[in-house]
């Protein structure tokens, strides 16, 4: 910009000196005559500053060439972002279909408990109508009967008015009895009902909020609460001639693995189905001996896998911090070897792994670099998702750096015996 301010300045002087060149003052006498051309030096004024003026466009052409370079990066940086964002609300949208065919589901259910309710109301409306009416009917009777004794009292009592009574008394206790089962299912509709009104509250308040807060937000959702396994509970399974203690199963994803530290401390699930079996039920197990740890997967192929360890557990106040060492398997290694992996949840984060819990779901063994291999993560069916999502779920990572989304899970324990452990 200097340049062409340079350059238009310039450029009168220029036109100025000719002028005064080809109109000399009338008081002169020019002895000379005109020449055509421009003085030298005026030539080379001019060119110089058609240079600069030169130099000047360049400079400007490059800068902006930059700038177009940079809005270009700028928007493919929001192309991308804006795909990504389309594929969370698509899901967001299939999570929505669902919670939504769902509380379609519980109305139907709910309407259903009403018209029973309703049904049984009017039953028991009935009954009761009819208790009164025997009442007063056995009232009469007993009436008539006490006058008829007072009456004639050296008369034994009539077959057919004592087997009218037996029947009256029965028909009353059949009465009583009726009642009292109809009021139990009635008590029994009332609190199904309530519970179903706890759960459409439920899904109203949180439903669609928790499937926007998982797919958009850092932070992991609230689990849902899952009553937990008793102490004295365990599953064993028996694998080449050994009986091993299973401490964790994943087979369908019917069971939320995104759970709380104190459910992951004592255990959730079901034993016959997908559970965790609780950390610190592992450690007064392993805390005795020494113990192996097995690892079985099976991916969506149906090809199978598996890993064994020897390792070491610590207690609750080392936050069960896990050391192994690899004694066989047919799969690259899926955890690190002779380091410290601390356990940590969404609600619960060892020092040093704060952003694991959240970048993954799940509690899981992690150490001070977040590692891709976390079998307590989101079950994923196998459909095309994106890499993060992938990674938030069950998955193995290869030595070729590829992730594998896993179909199931084993982990089991058996303890070493002398001669191998020798």
């Amino acid at each position: 910009m200097y340049t062409i301010k340079l350059f238009l300045f310039i450029v009168p002087l220029v036109i100025s000196s000719r002028i005064d060149q080809d109109h000399p003052s009338f008081g002169s006498i020019s002895p000379q005559p005109k020449s055509r051309f421009a003085m030298l030096d005026d030539v080379k004024i001019l060119a110089n500053g058609l240079l600069q003026l030169g130099h000047g466009l360049k400079d400007f052409v490059h800068k902006t060439k930059g700038q177009i370079n940079d809005i270009f990066q700028k928007l493919n940086i929001f192309d991308q972002s804006f795909y990504d964002l389309s594929l969370q609300t698509n899901e967001i949208k299939e999570e929505e279909k669902k919670l939504r065919n769902t509380t379609s589901k519980l109305q139907v259910k709910n309407e259903e408990v009403k018209n029973m309710s309703l049904e049984l109301n009017l039953k028991l409306e009935n009954v009761l109508e009819e208790k009164i009416l025997l009442q007063k009917k056995v009232r009469y009777l007993e009436e008539q009967l006490t006058n008829l004794i007072k009456n004639q009292p050296e008369i034994q009592e009539h077959p057919e008015v004592t087997s009218l009574k037996t029947f009256v008394q029965q028909q009353d206790s059949s009465i009583k009895d009726l009642l009292q089962t109809v009021e139990e299912q009635y008590r029994q509709l009332n609190q199904q009902h309530s519970q179903i009104k706890e759960i459409e509250n439920q899904l109203r308040r949180s439903g669609i909020q928790e499937s926007i807060e998982n797919s958009l937000s850092s932070k992991p959702r609230a689990p849902r609460t899952t009553p937990s396994l008793h102490l004295n509970e365990t599953k064993n399974v028996e694998h080449d001639g050994n009986s091993w203690t299973l401490i964790q199963h994943r087979i369908d994803g019917s069971q939320n693995f995104n759970e709380t530290w104190k459910n992951y401390r004592y255990g959730f699930g079901q034993l016959d189905g997908e559970f965790w079996l609780g950390l610190e039920k592992i450690y007064s197990i392993v805390k005795q001996s020494n113990y192996i740890l097995r690892i079985e997967l099976e991916d969506w192929k149906d090809t199978k896998h598996y890993i064994e360890y020897s390792f070491h557990l610590g207690n609750h106040e080392t936050n069960y911090k896990l050391r192994l060492i690899e004694i066989k398997g047919n799969v690259p290694n899926i955890l690190p070897e002779n380091k410290d992996l601390v356990f940590s949840t969404w609600d619960h984060k060892a020092q040093g792994h704060v952003l694991c819990p959240e970048s993954y779901s799940g509690g899981w063994w992690w150490h001070d670099v977040c590692e891709e291999n976390n079998l307590n993560g989101k079950y994923n069916k196998p459909r095309a998702k994106a890499k993060p999502e992938r990674r938030r779920g069950i998955c193995w990572k290869s030595q070729n750096g590829r992730l594998y989304s896993i179909k199931s899970t084993k982990m089991l324990i058996r303890p070493i015996d002398s001669e191998s452990f020798e």
